[in-house]
């Protein structure tokens, strides 16, 4: 009876441990958890905040103003803009 108690006790411990390290475990996991979830909102702030700054630069107001200030381009004239059809869709079989 004694044995069957040391054995029982002793199996009682190692759940106990057993219990206690994979709570450690999940907690770890959840803090990491946390911690990744605050990374991709900061990146999606970050994205959006690019998306806005490209739409600024490639405005065609801008994008104009520097073609005509810096590169001394200009608009050409009507009558040497031609236009080319885009090529008929291929036939579908």
């Amino acid at each position: 009876m004694i044995r069957l108690n040391a054995a029982l006790a002793g199996i009682l411990v190692v759940c106990a441990l057993a219990l206690v390290t994979s709570q450690h475990k999940a907690r770890k996991l959840f803090v990491e958890l946390q911690k990744q979830q605050d990374q991709a909102r900061q990146l999606e702030v970050e994205y959006g905040q690019l998306q806005l700054e490209q739409s600024t630069w490639a405005m065609h107001s801008r994008v104009e103003k520097i073609a005509a200030n810096n590169l001394q381009m200009r608009v050409p004239p009507a009558t040497r803009v031609h236009l080319v059809p885009p090529l008929p869709a291929p036939a579908k079989p």
